[in-house]
C-alpha cells in the first residue's frame, strides 16, 4: 500500500525481461483478494540478448550511444532503433489497450484484460543501461573535443486508463489520485539506480505535438544527466540565491501570488498561474505552497490537493479553444494539444535550490493554427511570443471551473 490513497503496487516481468507494475485502486485487487495477470505468454527475445547481424554473426547486444556537444554543453542521446518503433496502430493493434478477454495474444504490452494505471519499461527506450557495458567516457575517432558515453538510464510508460479513447482529463480524481502515486513511486526507484542524475515525468497529448499512440499515456525518463532546462533554472536559482538569499521558485510564486495579475486558480495547497514570461499561446505553471524537492516529497493532503486541481487545469484545457463560427462543429470546444512537464529537483544536486512544480504548455495558438518553432526559436533560441502572459491568464479564468467533472456524472 502507498499512503491513505490505497494503492496496491504488483511488479512483474514482460517476456523479453522488462519491468511492468500494475498500480490498482479498486477491488478486488487494491485489498489483495486478486491479482492481475502477471505471465507474458509472447515468444520475445530477452532484451539484451545476443544480436546476429547482416552477416550472420552474432554480437552482444550495445547500449545507445550519447555524445558531448561542446558547442552548448549538452549531452545528446543517438537513439537509432526508435526509428523501427510503433508508429500510428490501427485500433486493434494498440500495444497499450489492455488484452482482449478471449483472443489469441497479441503484441500489446498489458498482459491483463483490464488495469487501473501500468507502468513498463519502454520497449523502444532512448536511455537504457546495458548490462556488462560501462558508463565510460570514450573519444569519437580519437577526438578529445567529442566525448561519447552509453546512454544509459532508463525509461518507461505509464498508462493512465485502458480506455483508448479515453484521457488523463477524463480519469477522475481517485484515478487521478492513483496516477500521483505511481508518478511519486517511480522518481523515488528510478533516482536510487546508479549513474541516474534527474527523473522526469511527463505527457505528450496529440496529433500536433508528434504523438504516435493517442493512448491516454505518459512518459518518465530517468537521465544519467541534468537535462539543458534543469541546469539553466540551477543555474538562475544559484545566482538568486547568491544575489538575494532567496529560492528562486519560491519568490516566484509568491510574486505572482502578489500581483495576482496571472492567477488562474488556488487551492489549500497548490496554486495555478500563467508565467510572468510566458512563451507558449497556451501555458500555465502549478506550484505546490510549500518547498517541495520532488513529487516523492508531497504529503498525502497535497497529493489529494493536486489531483483535484490538476483535473480542473486539464478540463480547462479542453476548453480553451472552440471551433469557429462557420465551421462544421461551430462553438463545440477543441481537445487541446499539450505537453505537461513536471519539473523536479535532481537526485543530488541542487535539491535545495530547484523547487517541485508542473509547466504545461501547447503548440495551439488558435483553432486550426500551430506555433512553428521559426528562425528566431529554432536557430538562435530567442523565443518570441505571439500573444501576452496576460491574455493566456483571462482565458484560462473564463473556462476554469471551480470543482472537477467527475467521470459518469
Amino acid at each position: 500500500m502507498t499512503g491513505t490513497a490505497r494503492v496496491r503496487r504488483t511488479s512483474t516481468r514482460l517476456a523479453d525481461g522488462r519491468e511492468l507494475i500494475y498500480f490498482d485502486d479498486s477491488e478486488p485487487y487494491v485489498s489483495g483478494g486478486a491479482t492481475r495477470r502477471l505471465d507474458d505468454p509472447r515468444p520475445l527475445p530477452h532484451r539484451f540478448a545476443d544480436v546476429v547481424g547482416p552477416d550472420g554473426t552474432t554480437r552482444p547486444a550495445t547500449a545507445p550511444e550519447m555524445r558531448y556537444d561542446v558547442l552548448t554543453g549538452e549531452w545528446v542521446p543517438m537513439a537509432s532503433h526508435r526509428m523501427n518503433r510503433t508508429f500510428l496502430p490501427p485500433a486493434d493493434a494498440n500495444p497499450l489497450a489492455p488484452a482482449r478477454p478471449g483472443a489469441a495474444y497479441s503484441d500489446g504490452e498489458i498482459p491483463d484484460t483490464d488495469y487501473d494505471v501500468v507502468v513498463f519499461e519502454n520497449r523502444f527506450p532512448s536511455l537504457v543501461a546495458v548490462p556488462g557495458v560501462p558508463d565510460q567516457v570514450t573519444h569519437l575517432d580519437g577526438e578529445e573535443l567529442w566525448p561519447t558515453r552509453p546512454a544509459s538510464g532508463r525509461c518507461e510508460v505509464i498508462c493512465f486508463s485502458p480506455d483508448p479513447s479515453g484521457s488523463l482529463a477524463g480519469v477522475g480524481t481517485r484515478r487521478m489520485r492513483t496516477v500521483i502515486e505511481a508518478w511519486a513511486d517511480r522518481t523515488a526507484a528510478l533516482g536510487q539506480l546508479p549513474g541516474v542524475e534527474q527523473v522526469f515525468c511527463f505527457e505528450n497529448r496529440g496529433k500536433e505535438i508528434g504523438v504516435t499512440l493517442h493512448h491516454p499515456h505518459g512518459q518518465i525518463y530517468a537521465y544519467p544527466y541534468l537535462a539543458p532546462r534543469t541546469a539553466t533554472m540551477l543555474r538562475q536559482a544559484r545566482a538568486h540565491r547568491e544575489h538575494t538569499g532567496g529560492n528562486l521558485l519560491r519568490d516566484v510564486l509568491e510574486a505572482e501570488l502578489r500581483a495576482g495579475r496571472r492567477v488562474v486558480a488556488e487551492s489549500e495547497h497548490w496554486a495555478a498561474y500563467v508565467p510572468a514570461a510566458a512563451r507558449w499561446p497556451v501555458e500555465i505553471h502549478l506550484a505546490p505552497r510549500r518547498d517541495v524537492p520532488d513529487l516523492p516529497a508531497l504529503t498525502d493532503a497535497e497529493r489529494a490537493d493536486l489531483a483535484r486541481l490538476y483535473l480542473r487545469v486539464l478540463q480547462a484545457g479542453d476548453r480553451f479553444f472552440t471551433h469557429p463560427e462557420g465551421s462544421r462543429h461551430a462553438g463545440e470546444p477543441i481537445t487541446l494539444p499539450y505537453i505537461a512537464a513536471w519539473h523536479q529537483a535532481p537526485v543530488r544536486e541542487g535539491r535545495e535550490d530547484l523547487r517541485l512544480h508542473l509547466q504545461l504548455f501547447s503548440v495551439l495558438r488558435a483553432p486550426g493554427k500551430l506555433k512553428y518553432l521559426a528562425g528566431s526559436e529554432s536557430g538562435m533560441g530567442a523565443w518570441i511570443s505571439d500573444t501576452t502572459p496576460e491574455r493566456i491568464a483571462d482565458r484560462w479564468r473564463e473556462v476554469v471551473s471551480d470543482d472537477v467533472e467527475e467521470p459518469g456524472a
